[in-house]
């Protein structure tokens, strides 16, 4: 076999290699980040009763951009 050959496919087969461990972190990721959202979620409904009494306005300029 040629050896320019014989290293293409093993390029090939490292590249397949390398897309199967980015697609599993991708999805440990976003796991992650949906686990964070719903965890915040789940904070701001169960802390929703005690704003019941704040002053009209409190909160309308929150800047979440971080």
């Amino acid at each position: 076999m040629d050896m320019s050959l014989v290293s293409g496919l093993l390029a090939a087969q490292s590249g397949g290699v390398q897309m199967q461990v980015a697609a599993t972190v991708l999805k440990s990721n976003m796991d992650a980040e949906k686990s964070a959202v719903m965890t915040l979620l789940g904070a701001g409904q169960q802390n929703a009763s005690p704003l019941a009494n704040v002053a009209p306005g409190i909160g309308g300029n929150l800047d979440v951009t971080a």
